[in-house]
């Protein structure tokens, strides 16, 4: 068996290539210095362990001794894994993206030995076919080339790189809007407006991404303007995902994307930071409708991130893949989705007759198959299980009563789910990364504050404290952003401080630790430090000092993650209202400023910074309550709280002398805030003038409402 050095890394990704016969470089000074002492180009290949196409290219193509042969002879070969390295990933998808117009993983680059790109693309078969080229002609060809026009490539290469400089580049325009106004708020709206698909939900046709970020922002939108449009959009599309194959209907949680429009057919991959990022959608769709299918719906992914996500110290796994095999005994021979799908016969086998036609009925079950367009036969005659009619339908259909025949459902999903479970599992990349953690610690702390469920609070502090004790150093202020069998390592990026922070404010809010009010402080200005570019505004992906990045970008695509600048503006004004330190709003508001082309230009690209520009521009409230941790009459004024859509506010407990006096520093009015008549009492508080204090929840409420 081959090994390479990969063998030797921590990344499930890497180390699923560890024994190609190519012989694979981690990222790093031994791959580079060989390059440059051989004069080799390099070969970069960058995905990621549950990525359905790069095992497909490493199957065709990585284990094959035919091409691992020419990439032995003819090149330095560096596997990279995006989701620990996403700075290097961002850098050559900005290549990929401008020269081919389109991206994707797996990543194929050819690089300098300086690092600068010169050709890329994405997949590419073994041979020449469906009008793709051939890897093994690609590589024959560019190695020809880099022995003929050795110092044309390096010369254009050096010249791509200014021009990407130039492409990345973040600063205020000389023309246009200077600063931020409403106008451009509306602008984003009207765009998603026309874009949104008013039957099926989503933005656009197939395939259909979940990008939760444009959720956030619809929601904020909706609260300040009272567009029932804005809310709609929102609403319905949660409904139809929550209907679709995209959601799995047993085991809960949301598989990557759909590719038809109807939500109906996955990419069964599942991403933690899908189910984080969707479980907030919901549960604020919940608070803005108290309609209980949203909170079951985030329900649904909280168990299944418990069940099967979650690391034994508490911290959160990455990524369930797509395939798996459907044979126990044949472990190498993978699908997709076989983890998931059922043939009619299957189901009958598991239920009563009776029980097996309710299930048919309710969850769109043929005995051929539910997949009608299938041309690679991928589905084999087997049902991707979708609500294909809603209990109350199915119960009027059987003409039986309908709690009967919900609870004769609810006990044939427990019994499919054991099942499943005894099925080999998809692979499940088990490590630990920091910013992803953080949206999982963000939706587990509103889970519980808005479902007042305590086991989804204390799941969103034992995450917190096992970042706080494996990732972060004190005394040095650094931020790690991967942690996998005992080890911590890689450096934190502007994402892993902004949405570790924006995890940290979110817990306070539901458990008023202090501890983490402070140390989301400290992470901020750790932040500032680091990646701030304090002359034009805005936030790096990278601190300064890695020679081997050749760009440093400001990443503002909130795409299917929010970006770190979307996510550090809002954290700034958050604390802004709490600490009263003003160089926090001037770095939110210089930051905005080199954004506003962006903003103004394509608003859809930057969902999440609209969301915070709302935050900006809006009527910020600050509400101190004043009481003991834990008492019934502090808990029914948070329940009051905590049932509300209010996004646009910050909230602090005065529970103690020790937290009035470190609270009053920021917001000095704290120290005449007292108990009414011996019960907890709240204050409702806009730009640091107080309205009168009230005990009751219901006047409360009146007082927050939008």
């Amino acid at each position: 068996m081959h090994t390479n050095r990969l063998a030797h890394e921590k990344s499930p990704y890497l180390l699923q290539h560890a024994h190609n016969p190519v012989d694979w470089y981690p990222w790093g000074p031994e791959a580079f210095e060989k390059a440059r002492r051989e004069n080799k180009p390099i070969f970069l290949s960058i995905g990621y362990s549950t990525c359905h196409w790069c095992h497909v290219m490493e199957r065709e193509s990585f284990e094959n001794d035919q091409i691992a042969a020419l990439l032995n002879r003819d090149y330095v070969s560096i596997k990279v894994d995006r989701e620990e390295r996403p700075d290097v990933d961002r850098i050559y998808m900005t290549f990929v993206q401008s020269t081919t117009g389109g991206g994707g993983w797996p990543m194929s680059v050819w690089l300098t030995p300086d690092l600068e790109p010169f050709f890329g693309g994405t997949y590419f078969p073994p041979e020449s076919r469906y009008g793709h080229p051939g890897f093994a002609s690609v590589l024959s060809q560019v190695t020809g080339a880099w022995q003929t026009r050795h110092d044309q490539i390096v010369d254009s290469a050096r010249d791509i790189i200014a021009q990407l400089e130039k492409h990345v580049t973040v600063a205020p325009a000389r023309t246009g809007p200077a600063e931020m106004d409403h106008a451009i708020l509306d602008t984003g709206y009207f765009v998603f407006r026309r874009t949104f698909d008013s039957q099926l939900g989503g933005f656009g046709g197939a395939p259909k991404f979940p990008r939760p970020s444009v959720f956030q922002f619809l929601l904020r939108y909706h609260a300040r303007t009272h567009s029932e449009e804005a809310r709609e959009m929102v609403l319905l599309t949660l409904r139809e995902m929550t209907k679709g194959g995209i959601h799995d209907q047993l085991g809960g949680g949301f598989h990557r994307y759909s590719v038809d429009d109807r939500w109906f057919v996955p990419h069964f991959e599942k991403m933690l930071y899908d189910q984080a990022q969707l479980a907030i959608a919901c549960l604020e769709a919940f608070q803005v409708t108290r309609d209980a299918q949203y909170a079951d719906t985030a329900r649904g992914i909280f168990d299944y991130v418990l069940r099967d996500m979650t690391d034994a110290g508490g911290g959160f796994y990455s990524a369930e893949d797509a395939d798996s095999a459907a044979d126990a005994a044949q472990p190498t021979v993978k699908s997709e989705g076989a983890f998931y799908i059922w043939s009619a016969a299957e189901i009958r086998a598991l239920l009563d007759p009776q029980t097996a036609e309710c299930f048919f009925h309710r969850y769109g079950v043929a005995e051929r198959g539910n997949v009608a367009n299938d041309p690679h036969g991928e589905f084999g005659g087997r049902n991707i299980l979708y609500q294909a009619n809603d209990v109350e339908d199915t119960a009027l259909h059987f003409e039986r009563p309908v709690e009967e025949v919900r609870a004769a459902l609810d006990g044939a999903v427990q019994t499919l789910l054991g099942a499943r479970a005894r099925r080999v599992r998809p692979h499940l990349d088990d490590k630990v990364l920091t910013s992803w953690n953080g949206l999982m610690v963000s939706a587990f702390a509103l889970g519980g504050a808005a479902l007042d469920e305590p086991r989804y609070a204390e799941a969103a502090r034992r995450a917190a404290e096992f970042l706080i004790a494996n990732a972060w150093d004190a005394a040095t202020g650094v931020l790690l952003r991967r942690y996998r069998l005992g080890e911590s390592a890689i450096p934190g990026f502007l994402d892993d401080y902004a949405l570790f922070t924006q995890a940290l404010l979110d817990l306070y809010e539901a458990q008023f630790d202090r501890r983490h009010l402070e140390l989301a402080i400290r992470l901020t200005e750790q932040m500032r430090e680091r990646f701030e570019d304090r002359a034009v505004g805005g936030f790096f992906s990278t601190a300064e000092g890695d020679s081997s990045l050749v760009l440093r970008v400001k990443e503002d695509y909130d795409g299917a993650e929010p970006s770190g600048n979307s996510v550090a503006i809002l954290n700034l004004l958050r604390l802004a209202q709490i600490s009263k330190r003003a160089e926090f709003r001037e770095s939110a508001e210089l930051a905005v400023r080199a954004f506003i082309p962006r903003l103004a230009n394509v608003p859809v690209a930057l969902p999440q910074m609209l969301a915070a520009c709302e935050f900006l521009l809006g009527d910020a409230r600050q509400i101190i309550l004043v009481g003991e941790r834990g008492a019934d009459d502090t808990r029914a004024l948070l329940r009051e709280l905590h049932s509300r859509f209010i996004p646009n506010r910050i909230m602090l407990l005065v529970d103690s002398a020790e937290t009035r006096s470190a609270l009053e520093a920021g917001i000095p009015a704290i120290q005449e805030m007292h108990k009414l008549d011996g019960r907890a009492a709240a204050y409702v508080c806009r730009n640091y003038t107080c309205q009168l204090p009230v005990s009751e929840a219901a006047r409360l409420g009146e007082l927050v409402q939008y």
